[in-house]
């Protein structure tokens, strides 16, 4: 429950609110700067770590995964945090994420 929180309220919800069309670009850089906190903050708790709860995959990391994607969307580079970027690609690696992406026209 605490990192489906943690996805729902501080990664969802920052990122998300990059799709609101009537943000301005002032408000933007003040979002980025929110974003860049959380995701400082989701660095240091994956560090160590394959998934957010450790070795397993939950759905939390299907929804973390879901919404740290849309960094894409944004052209937000990951690259400066190394732990969050092998956890994307640990994550679409997996056969039912594959899968999925390929479904809503993500990858080929």
């Amino acid at each position: 429950m605490e990192w489906l929180s943690f996805a729902g309220a501080e990664v969802h919800k920052q990122i998300g609110a990059l799709f609101n069309p009537k943000l301005t670009p002032e408000m933007r850089e003040v979002q980025l700067a929110v974003i860049e906190r959380r995701l400082n903050a989701l660095e240091k708790m994956l560090h160590g770590r394959q998934y957010a709860m450790g070795n397993e995959f939950t759905v939390a990391d299907a929804y973390l995964c879901t919404v740290l994607n849309w960094t894409k969307i944004h052209k937000i580079s990951v690259d400066k945090w190394p732990n969050i970027k092998a956890y994307l690609e640990r994550v679409a690696a997996r056969p039912k994420a594959k899968e999925a992406m390929k479904a809503e026209g993500l990858i080929k």
